[in-house]
């Protein structure tokens, strides 16, 4: 736990999911656009810092990110220069990575530190343990601002949406979805 959970008034989230109605609507949106903007954040706020050789390691591997309560999920994999969303696999991701949504977000904040979370179950990883390992230390290994919008530098709405339509264009490989 960090200094900044154990901060008086701030009430615990181990025990917090979303709605039901909020989950059953989540649950039945198509996965594909919301990886797409989940890759998209990844390539704004990690990629440009992933060193050559995690880029290597991560090359190919199908990962997915799967919020429990929320009852999405958001398949992706390091293919060239950047991130790419992937359709729903036939064949098992290399790696999962399931949380809550608060817990996720806490992640996110670095309120919260992954092992903490791991050893109470409320950070879960299944598949290749190495692959596991290699993304939870690189990721703690980053100098990344906590997600507060007045800290990030995001770029203009235009570059967002130019990166989203080279993602999306029809024939280009990262818009290739597997079926």
């Amino acid at each position: 736990m960090t200094e900044h959970s154990k901060m008086p008034g701030r009430r615990s989230s181990a025990g917090f999911q979303l709605p039901d109605p909020m989950r059953q609507l989540l649950a039945r949106l198509p996965a594909w656009p919301g990886s797409v903007l989940f890759v998209t954040g990844l390539n704004l706020l990690v990629a440009p810092g992933l060193p050559a050789d995690v880029r290597q390691q991560l090359a190919g591997r199908p990962l997915r990110i799967q919020v429990r309560d929320a009852g999405v999920a958001f398949d992706f994999a390091w293919q060239g220069q950047a991130f790419a969303a992937l359709g729903r696999q036939t064949q098992a991701p290399a790696l999962v990575i399931a949380a809550n949504a608060v817990d996720f977000w806490a992640l996110a904040r670095r309120e919260q530190d992954p092992d903490t979370l791991f050893f109470s179950r409320r950070l879960v990883m299944e598949g290749d343990t190495e692959l596991g390992l290699l993304v939870k230390n690189t990721l703690d290994a980053m100098e990344m601002p906590v997600l507060d919008p007045r800290q990030l530098r995001l770029p203009s709405p235009l570059a967002v949406l130019a990166g989203l339509r080279q993602a999306l264009r029809p024939g280009s490989e990262r818009a290739a979805r597997p079926s």
